[in-house]
């Protein structure tokens, strides 16, 4: 997304406060918003620290795109004082009226927010004692900073389903689910949905164990990308404790924003991190394609014969398949000569790998080889054989254990 900054729309409103999606751009403004290709991300977490500097933005997001994601209330936030100090100043008009059923812009912000939830303590925003989604949202937004974040509140179906059932949304991303990889029902039916129905893109967290990722309800169905970690920038080997044999792996460790206060960051680790980084990633790839192919709109809806890149010239139109197929092409496996025994990690096997991290590892670098793929400019060269036949098995695997038909 590569918005002009405009005049603020909301001139005769207080710093804080929330306001109805009654609200209009005066049509003399109308005409300065020029918005281009931009791509929407879903994390489904634990709540988010709006409040937080990570998030904020110049710019303003256009009224067509507030309504196609159902906005139904704007909360503009205080801007001064401590985190404590402006949640007290927004309580009474923003967050003690947030219900299930709304869907929130926070005003100077990319968050879009809504929880599905009525038993949360308090919607949307991350719970003081936590903290993941805020680091979650963090680590999409790290990858691609122009992404716009519709962000749900859950650990639920009805959580992915809200995100699932939203036309602009892109790509979902989840960092939850059983424990160990235990063959437990989770969230599958509802991840089903957003992918083979909706035509979305889903990342999927392994979970921070060794255990496989096929059985597990996040990581593990035929139409996720499960996503495992390797240690970037440290000696580029498998975590140890990472699920194996996934789709791919990506970045482990990262420093990410903190959920009670406005600046401050930390360093952090787990699948939970290396998924929405992954998710990031391919946000970008969308945005910069669309961005070619002139295509200002998002998701796959029907109305866009559910394709995630609709064009006319340039390059073909492309669908979830064509994505995932650039991604699984551009992974690498790093050389097991780079290990260090005193680092925890397990070195990449030379023989088999993919059962250690699937595809291989993506990060950053691979951007642009994705892009140059799906448009046509360079094309990736074929993985070798015994990479294809290995990941082959592992998706005749996920197809009969999650019994889909393609």
């Amino acid at each position: 997304m590569r918005a002009l900054s405009v005049a603020m729309i909301l001139l005769s409103v207080s710093v804080s406060g929330c306001f109805g999606s009654d609200v209009t751009i005066p049509e003399e403004e109308q005409g300065l918003e020029i918005f281009g290709s931009y791509s929407v991300v879903a994390p489904i977490d634990t709540g988010i620290n709006v409040y937080h500097n990570h998030f904020a933005m110049n710019e303003t997001y256009p009224e067509w795109l507030l309504e196609g994601l159902g906005v139904t209330m704007w909360c503009n936030l205080t801007t001064n004082g401590t985190w404590a100090e402006r949640y007290e100043a927004d309580k009474e008009e923003c967050w003690d009226i947030i219900t299930s059923q709304d869907i929130v812009w926070f005003v100077g912000t990319r968050i879009i927010g809504t929880t599905p939830d009525d038993s949360t303590d308090i919607p949307i925003l991350d719970d003081p004692s936590d903290g993941h989604g805020t680091a979650v949202t963090g680590s999409v937004l790290d990858a691609n900073p122009d992404a716009v974040i519709f962000f749900v509140e859950g650990f639920s179906d009805a959580a992915v389903l809200a995100a699932a059932n939203q036309p602009l949304v892109d790509i979902i991303s989840t960092s939850f689910g059983p424990i160990g990889s235990i063959p437990v029902p989770g969230i599958e039916d509802a991840t089903r949905v957003a992918v083979v129905e909706e035509g979305k893109i889903h990342t999927g967290a392994s979970d921070n164990t060794p255990s496989p990722a096929i059985q597990d309800s996040t990581a593990g169905p035929p139409w996720s990308i499960g996503i495992s970690g390797y240690a970037e920038e440290d000696d580029d080997q498998k975590e140890t404790m990472s699920g194996s044999y996934p789709d791919i792996a990506a970045d482990w460790t990262q420093l990410l924003p903190n959920h009670d206060d406005i600046d401050g960051y930390h360093v952090t680790s787990g699948t939970s991190f290396a998924t929405p980084r992954t998710a990031g990633i391919l946000s970008e790839v969308l945005e910069v394609l669309r961005g070619k192919a002139g295509d200002d709109r998002s998701g796959a809806s029907g109305q866009r014969g559910g394709f995630l890149v609709n064009s006319t010239s340039n390059f073909s139109q492309l669908t979830n398949s064509d994505i995932r197929n650039a991604l699984n092409l551009s992974a690498w496996y790093p050389s097991f000569q780079t290990w260090d025994p005193t680092t925890g990690t397990l070195p990449i096997s030379p023989i088999a790998p993919c059962t250690q991290v699937g595809w291989g590892v993506v990060n950053m670098s691979n951007i642009q080889p994705i892009i140059n793929h799906l448009d046509g400019t360079t094309e990736l060269p074929p993985r070798p054989a015994d990479v294809v036949a290995c990941m082959d098995a592992n998706q005749n695997i996920r197809e009969a254990y999650w019994s889909f038909v393609a």
